[in-house]
Protein backbone atom coordinates (compact mmCIF):
# COMPACT_ATOMS: atom_id res chain seq x y z
CA UNK A 1 0.00 0.00 0.00
CA UNK A 2 1.40 3.43 -1.13
CA UNK A 3 -0.42 5.69 1.21
CA UNK A 4 2.01 6.98 4.34
CA UNK A 5 1.53 6.47 7.66
CA UNK A 6 2.68 10.30 9.60
CA UNK A 7 4.53 10.24 12.21
CA UNK A 8 2.68 13.40 13.29
CA UNK A 9 -0.76 14.60 11.94
CA UNK A 10 -0.65 18.36 12.62
CA UNK A 11 0.71 19.36 9.22
CA UNK A 12 -2.90 18.69 7.82
CA UNK A 13 -4.95 20.49 10.23
CA UNK A 14 -1.83 23.50 11.13
CA UNK A 15 -2.76 27.04 10.90
CA UNK A 16 -2.60 28.61 7.49
CA UNK A 17 0.97 30.37 6.90
CA UNK A 18 -0.30 34.07 6.69
CA UNK A 19 1.26 34.85 2.48
CA UNK A 20 -0.55 32.12 1.25
CA UNK A 21 -4.26 33.35 2.04
CA UNK A 22 -4.63 34.85 -1.05
CA UNK A 23 -4.41 31.38 -2.65
CA UNK A 24 -6.25 29.33 -0.26
CA UNK A 25 -9.01 31.31 -0.92
CA UNK A 26 -8.83 31.41 -4.39
CA UNK A 27 -8.68 27.18 -4.77
CA UNK A 28 -11.21 26.62 -2.39
CA UNK A 29 -13.58 29.20 -3.60
CA UNK A 30 -13.34 27.32 -7.12
CA UNK A 31 -14.19 23.86 -5.19
CA UNK A 32 -17.04 25.09 -3.34
CA UNK A 33 -18.71 27.29 -6.42
CA UNK A 34 -21.23 24.92 -8.62
CA UNK A 35 -19.67 24.16 -12.35
CA UNK A 36 -15.89 24.93 -10.89
CA UNK A 37 -13.12 22.41 -10.17
CA UNK A 38 -9.48 22.26 -9.07
CA UNK A 39 -6.92 22.03 -12.30
CA UNK A 40 -6.65 17.94 -12.68
CA UNK A 41 -2.45 18.52 -11.78
CA UNK A 42 -0.61 20.59 -9.62
CA UNK A 43 2.81 21.63 -8.79
CA UNK A 44 3.94 23.36 -5.89
CA UNK A 45 7.35 24.29 -6.40
CA UNK A 46 10.52 26.57 -4.94
CA UNK A 47 12.85 26.82 -2.70
CA UNK A 48 12.58 25.15 0.78
CA UNK A 49 10.90 27.35 3.57
CA UNK A 50 8.36 28.61 1.63
CA UNK A 51 5.93 26.66 2.91
CA UNK A 52 4.52 24.50 -0.07
CA UNK A 53 4.35 21.39 1.47
CA UNK A 54 2.46 22.54 4.20
CA UNK A 55 -0.27 24.06 2.07
CA UNK A 56 -0.48 21.13 -0.04
CA UNK A 57 -0.80 18.67 2.74
CA UNK A 58 -3.85 21.10 4.67
CA UNK A 59 -5.11 21.50 0.94
CA UNK A 60 -5.56 17.46 0.61
CA UNK A 61 -7.06 17.45 4.03
CA UNK A 62 -9.56 20.31 2.84
CA UNK A 63 -10.42 18.32 -0.30
CA UNK A 64 -11.39 14.92 1.57
CA UNK A 65 -13.05 16.52 4.37
CA UNK A 66 -16.83 15.39 4.86
CA UNK A 67 -17.59 18.84 6.20
CA UNK A 68 -15.58 21.00 3.96
CA UNK A 69 -18.56 23.06 3.13
CA UNK A 70 -18.99 24.33 6.51
CA UNK A 71 -15.45 24.88 7.07
CA UNK A 72 -13.90 26.91 4.26
CA UNK A 73 -10.66 27.24 6.14
CA UNK A 74 -9.56 24.16 6.77
CA UNK A 75 -10.55 20.59 7.51
CA UNK A 76 -12.83 20.30 10.08
CA UNK A 77 -10.61 17.60 11.64
CA UNK A 78 -12.73 15.59 13.61
CA UNK A 79 -15.42 13.83 10.28
CA UNK A 80 -14.06 10.09 9.30
CA UNK A 81 -12.06 11.50 6.40
CA UNK A 82 -10.00 13.26 8.99
CA UNK A 83 -10.16 10.52 11.33
CA UNK A 84 -8.41 8.32 8.39
CA UNK A 85 -5.87 11.11 7.57
CA UNK A 86 -4.92 11.23 11.59
CA UNK A 87 -4.50 7.39 11.43
CA UNK A 88 -2.66 7.50 8.17
CA UNK A 89 -5.14 4.93 6.67
CA UNK A 90 -6.83 7.22 4.28
CA UNK A 91 -8.27 4.94 1.34
CA UNK A 92 -8.66 8.05 -1.54
CA UNK A 93 -4.95 8.74 -0.66
CA UNK A 94 -1.49 7.93 -1.80
CA UNK A 95 1.47 9.76 -1.66
CA UNK A 96 4.91 8.72 -3.48
CA UNK A 97 7.67 8.15 -2.36
CA UNK A 98 6.58 5.58 0.30
CA UNK A 99 8.64 7.65 3.19
CA UNK A 100 7.13 11.03 2.23
CA UNK A 101 5.25 11.44 5.56
CA UNK A 102 4.03 15.11 6.72
CA UNK A 103 5.69 15.92 9.68
CA UNK A 104 6.56 19.84 8.91
CA UNK A 105 5.61 22.91 7.31
CA UNK A 106 8.38 22.63 4.80
CA UNK A 107 11.09 20.52 5.57
CA UNK A 108 12.32 17.35 4.42
CA UNK A 109 9.69 14.58 5.32
CA UNK A 110 11.25 12.11 8.06
CA UNK A 111 13.98 9.98 6.10
CA UNK A 112 15.17 8.08 9.09
CA UNK A 113 11.69 6.21 8.84
CA UNK A 114 12.65 4.42 5.25
CA UNK A 115 16.07 3.34 7.45
CA UNK A 116 15.15 2.80 10.36
CA UNK A 117 16.56 -0.91 10.68
CA UNK A 118 19.92 -0.03 8.76
CA UNK A 119 22.50 -1.64 10.96
CA UNK A 120 24.87 1.17 10.53
CA UNK A 121 24.65 5.03 9.26
CA UNK A 122 26.51 3.95 5.80
CA UNK A 123 23.28 1.53 5.20
CA UNK A 124 20.91 4.10 7.01
CA UNK A 125 21.87 6.74 4.08
CA UNK A 126 21.65 4.66 1.50
CA UNK A 127 18.42 3.13 2.51
CA UNK A 128 16.98 6.72 2.86
CA UNK A 129 18.25 8.26 -0.24
CA UNK A 130 17.07 5.43 -2.50
CA UNK A 131 13.90 5.31 -1.51
CA UNK A 132 13.22 9.00 -2.38
CA UNK A 133 13.51 7.65 -5.87
CA UNK A 134 9.98 7.51 -7.52
CA UNK A 135 10.69 4.71 -10.05
CA UNK A 136 8.55 3.11 -13.07
CA UNK A 137 6.89 0.54 -11.24
CA UNK A 138 5.68 2.90 -8.27
CA UNK A 139 3.85 5.01 -11.61
CA UNK A 140 2.06 1.67 -12.39
CA UNK A 141 1.03 0.76 -9.28
CA UNK A 142 -0.83 4.07 -9.08
CA UNK A 143 -2.65 3.06 -11.97
CA UNK A 144 -5.45 0.90 -10.32
CA UNK A 145 -6.10 3.75 -7.42
CA UNK A 146 -6.72 6.12 -10.17
CA UNK A 147 -8.70 3.96 -12.82
CA UNK A 148 -10.71 2.28 -10.43
CA UNK A 149 -13.88 4.91 -10.83
CA UNK A 150 -16.91 4.86 -8.83
CA UNK A 151 -17.73 7.80 -6.46
CA UNK A 152 -15.70 10.48 -3.99
CA UNK A 153 -12.29 12.23 -4.86
CA UNK A 154 -9.43 10.39 -5.19
CA UNK A 155 -5.97 12.39 -4.38
CA UNK A 156 -2.02 11.45 -5.50
CA UNK A 157 0.74 13.31 -3.65
CA UNK A 158 4.14 12.65 -5.63
CA UNK A 159 6.65 14.57 -3.42
CA UNK A 160 10.38 14.94 -4.57
CA UNK A 161 9.10 15.09 -8.03
CA UNK A 162 12.17 15.74 -9.23
CA UNK A 163 13.57 12.47 -8.04
CA UNK A 164 11.42 10.63 -10.58
CA UNK A 165 13.23 8.48 -12.87
CA UNK A 166 12.85 9.27 -17.35
CA UNK A 167 10.57 5.71 -17.07
CA UNK A 168 8.68 6.94 -14.20
CA UNK A 169 7.72 10.65 -15.67
CA UNK A 170 6.90 8.79 -18.97
CA UNK A 171 4.52 6.65 -17.40
CA UNK A 172 3.49 9.76 -15.35
CA UNK A 173 2.86 11.77 -18.68
CA UNK A 174 -0.12 8.91 -19.49
CA UNK A 175 -2.00 9.90 -16.29
CA UNK A 176 -2.00 13.74 -16.90
CA UNK A 177 -2.65 13.34 -20.57
CA UNK A 178 -5.88 11.39 -19.45
CA UNK A 179 -7.30 13.28 -16.64
CA UNK A 180 -10.04 10.88 -14.83
CA UNK A 181 -13.06 12.59 -12.77
CA UNK A 182 -12.38 13.37 -9.24
CA UNK A 183 -8.78 12.09 -9.53
CA UNK A 184 -6.35 15.04 -8.57
CA UNK A 185 -2.47 15.35 -9.06
CA UNK A 186 -0.44 16.94 -6.71
CA UNK A 187 3.00 17.09 -7.61
CA UNK A 188 5.84 18.67 -4.80
CA UNK A 189 9.39 19.66 -6.02
CA UNK A 190 11.97 21.44 -4.58
CA UNK A 191 14.42 21.95 -7.99
CA UNK A 192 11.73 22.06 -10.62
CA UNK A 193 14.09 22.80 -13.45
CA UNK A 194 14.86 19.23 -12.58
CA UNK A 195 11.64 17.90 -14.00
CA UNK A 196 10.81 17.17 -17.43
CA UNK A 197 9.58 19.99 -19.41
CA UNK A 198 6.52 17.22 -20.51
CA UNK A 199 5.96 17.16 -17.18
CA UNK A 200 5.61 21.11 -16.28
CA UNK A 201 3.54 21.33 -19.03
CA UNK A 202 0.62 19.01 -18.44
CA UNK A 203 0.75 20.81 -14.55
CA UNK A 204 -0.57 23.97 -13.19
CA UNK A 205 1.84 25.47 -11.18
CA UNK A 206 0.58 27.23 -7.47
CA UNK A 207 1.67 30.72 -6.59
CA UNK A 208 3.36 30.11 -3.62
CA UNK A 209 6.95 31.89 -4.10
CA UNK A 210 6.14 35.32 -3.92
CA UNK A 211 5.93 36.65 -0.38
CA UNK A 212 5.55 40.15 0.81
CA UNK A 213 8.80 41.50 2.71
CA UNK A 214 7.07 42.93 5.27
CA UNK A 215 4.97 39.57 5.47
CA UNK A 216 8.06 37.60 5.94
CA UNK A 217 9.25 39.73 9.04
CA UNK A 218 6.05 40.46 10.57
CA UNK A 219 5.68 36.44 10.35
CA UNK A 220 9.72 35.69 11.21
CA UNK A 221 9.32 37.84 14.32
CA UNK A 222 6.18 36.48 15.50
CA UNK A 223 7.35 32.62 15.57
CA UNK A 224 10.56 33.53 16.97
CA UNK A 225 9.23 35.67 20.15
CA UNK A 226 11.73 36.83 22.19
CA UNK A 227 14.81 35.07 20.83
CA UNK A 228 14.92 38.12 18.82
CA UNK A 229 14.01 41.77 20.74
CA UNK A 230 12.29 43.97 17.97
CA UNK A 231 12.23 46.80 19.82
CA UNK A 232 16.31 46.49 20.73
CA UNK A 233 17.20 45.78 17.08
CA UNK A 234 14.17 46.95 14.87
CA UNK A 235 14.09 44.79 12.00
CA UNK A 236 18.09 44.49 11.33
CA UNK A 237 18.03 41.03 12.77
CA UNK A 238 15.66 39.60 11.08
CA UNK A 239 15.75 41.47 7.93
CA UNK A 240 19.85 39.58 7.62
CA UNK A 241 17.69 36.10 8.22
CA UNK A 242 15.22 36.79 5.76
CA UNK A 243 17.88 37.41 3.38
CA UNK A 244 20.44 34.72 4.13
CA UNK A 245 17.46 32.49 4.10
CA UNK A 246 16.85 34.02 0.47
CA UNK A 247 13.35 35.02 1.46
CA UNK A 248 11.89 31.72 2.72
CA UNK A 249 10.51 32.91 6.21
CA UNK A 250 10.32 29.33 7.65
CA UNK A 251 13.99 28.61 6.38
CA UNK A 252 14.76 31.91 8.36
CA UNK A 253 13.06 30.59 11.31
CA UNK A 254 15.23 27.30 11.12
CA UNK A 255 18.64 29.56 10.81
CA UNK A 256 17.90 30.93 14.02
CA UNK A 257 17.17 28.26 15.80
CA UNK A 258 20.29 26.35 14.53
CA UNK A 259 22.33 25.63 17.27
CA UNK A 260 25.42 26.86 14.46
CA UNK A 261 24.08 30.10 13.57
CA UNK A 262 25.39 31.95 16.94
CA UNK A 263 28.78 30.68 16.40
CA UNK A 264 29.47 32.75 13.10
CA UNK A 265 32.09 35.07 15.03
CA UNK A 266 33.77 31.87 16.80
CA UNK A 267 34.44 30.65 13.55
CA UNK A 268 35.90 33.73 12.13
CA UNK A 269 38.21 33.62 15.58
CA UNK A 270 38.98 30.05 14.66
CA UNK A 271 39.89 30.67 10.72
CA UNK A 272 42.30 33.31 11.84
CA UNK A 273 43.90 31.76 14.57
CA UNK A 274 44.39 28.88 12.39
CA UNK A 275 45.72 31.19 9.78
CA UNK A 276 47.89 32.59 11.55
CA UNK A 277 49.47 29.72 13.40
CA UNK A 278 48.32 30.82 17.16
CA UNK A 279 45.96 27.67 17.10
CA UNK A 280 46.69 24.28 16.43
CA UNK A 281 44.47 22.51 13.82
CA UNK A 282 44.34 19.60 16.20
CA UNK A 283 43.13 21.42 19.15
CA UNK A 284 40.87 23.69 17.27
CA UNK A 285 39.04 20.54 15.67
CA UNK A 286 39.04 18.49 19.67
CA UNK A 287 37.10 22.34 20.64
CA UNK A 288 35.33 22.17 17.30
CA UNK A 289 33.71 19.01 18.33
CA UNK A 290 32.83 19.58 21.46
CA UNK A 291 30.22 22.73 20.08
CA UNK A 292 28.79 21.03 16.88
CA UNK A 293 28.40 18.10 15.12
CA UNK A 294 30.29 17.94 12.04
CA UNK A 295 27.68 18.23 9.75
CA UNK A 296 26.37 21.49 11.47
CA UNK A 297 29.85 22.65 11.23
CA UNK A 298 30.01 22.27 7.37
CA UNK A 299 26.42 24.16 7.29
CA UNK A 300 27.97 27.19 9.05
CA UNK A 301 31.19 27.47 7.34
CA UNK A 302 29.06 27.11 4.07
CA UNK A 303 27.34 30.30 4.94
CA UNK A 304 30.86 31.74 6.03
CA UNK A 305 31.85 31.32 3.06
CA UNK A 306 29.78 32.69 0.88
CA UNK A 307 30.15 35.96 2.79
CA UNK A 308 33.30 36.15 2.90
CA UNK A 309 34.15 35.59 -1.43
CA UNK A 310 31.01 38.54 -1.72
CA UNK A 311 33.31 41.14 0.68
CA UNK A 312 36.46 39.55 -1.62
CA UNK A 313 34.65 40.90 -4.44
CA UNK A 314 33.60 44.25 -3.17
CA UNK A 315 30.35 43.51 -1.99
CA UNK A 316 28.58 43.69 1.27
CA UNK A 317 28.45 41.39 3.48
CA UNK A 318 24.88 39.67 4.15
CA UNK A 319 25.86 39.40 8.08
CA UNK A 320 26.17 42.91 9.73
CA UNK A 321 26.27 41.58 13.32
CA UNK A 322 30.19 39.98 12.95
CA UNK A 323 32.41 42.48 10.95
CA UNK A 324 33.67 40.26 8.03
CA UNK A 325 35.50 43.81 6.49
CA UNK A 326 37.95 43.86 9.27
CA UNK A 327 38.62 40.02 9.52
CA UNK A 328 39.74 40.42 5.57
CA UNK A 329 41.21 43.82 5.80
CA UNK A 330 44.62 42.35 5.81
CA UNK A 331 44.54 39.01 4.44
CA UNK A 332 42.01 37.70 1.63
CA UNK A 333 41.87 34.32 0.46
CA UNK A 334 42.45 34.13 -3.23
CA UNK A 335 39.20 32.36 -5.33
CA UNK A 336 41.86 29.25 -5.83
CA UNK A 337 41.41 28.76 -2.26
CA UNK A 338 37.83 29.05 -1.82
CA UNK A 339 37.16 26.46 -4.44
CA UNK A 340 39.74 24.09 -2.69
CA UNK A 341 37.93 24.72 0.61
CA UNK A 342 34.54 24.43 -0.84
CA UNK A 343 35.46 20.89 -2.88
CA UNK A 344 36.72 19.96 1.32
CA UNK A 345 33.46 20.86 2.71
CA UNK A 346 31.68 18.59 -0.26
CA UNK A 347 34.27 15.66 -0.17
CA UNK A 348 33.24 15.71 3.83
CA UNK A 349 29.73 15.21 3.28
CA UNK A 350 30.31 12.23 0.54
CA UNK A 351 33.32 11.09 3.39
CA UNK A 352 30.37 10.79 5.62
CA UNK A 353 27.43 8.90 3.72
CA UNK A 354 30.34 6.39 3.96
CA UNK A 355 31.06 6.08 7.62
CA UNK A 356 33.84 7.89 8.18
CA UNK A 357 34.23 8.69 11.58
CA UNK A 358 33.61 12.37 12.19
CA UNK A 359 37.20 13.06 14.42
CA UNK A 360 38.82 11.98 11.22
CA UNK A 361 36.48 14.13 9.01
CA UNK A 362 36.57 17.17 11.87
CA UNK A 363 40.68 17.04 11.84
CA UNK A 364 40.96 17.11 8.31
CA UNK A 365 38.76 19.72 7.65
CA UNK A 366 40.51 21.75 10.16
CA UNK A 367 43.93 21.15 8.66
CA UNK A 368 42.53 22.35 5.46
CA UNK A 369 40.84 25.62 6.61
CA UNK A 370 44.09 26.45 8.02
CA UNK A 371 45.08 27.09 4.74
CA UNK A 372 42.32 29.10 3.56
Amino acid sequence: MISPVPLSDSIYFAPLLPWQNELWSQLTKRVLMPQQSLPHALLAAGMQGMGKRAFVWRLVAWLLCRERVNHPLGACGTCESCQWLRSGTHPSLQVLPIISMPVSADNAYAKEAASSTAKDKKSAKAASNAALKIKVDDIRALQPFIYQGGQGMRICVLDYAEQMTIAAANALLKTLEEPQAQVHLFLISDTPAQLLPTIKSRVQQLALQTIEPTVSIDYVTQVLGSTVNREAVGTSAIEQLIQLANGAPLAAVSLAQAPWYGKRALWLTTWQALRSGKRSSIAASDYWQTQLSISEFIQLSELMLVDMRRVCLGLDALQKDIDLSASLSNYKPAESSFEAFINSLQQTKIALQQNVQEKFAYDKLMQELAYL
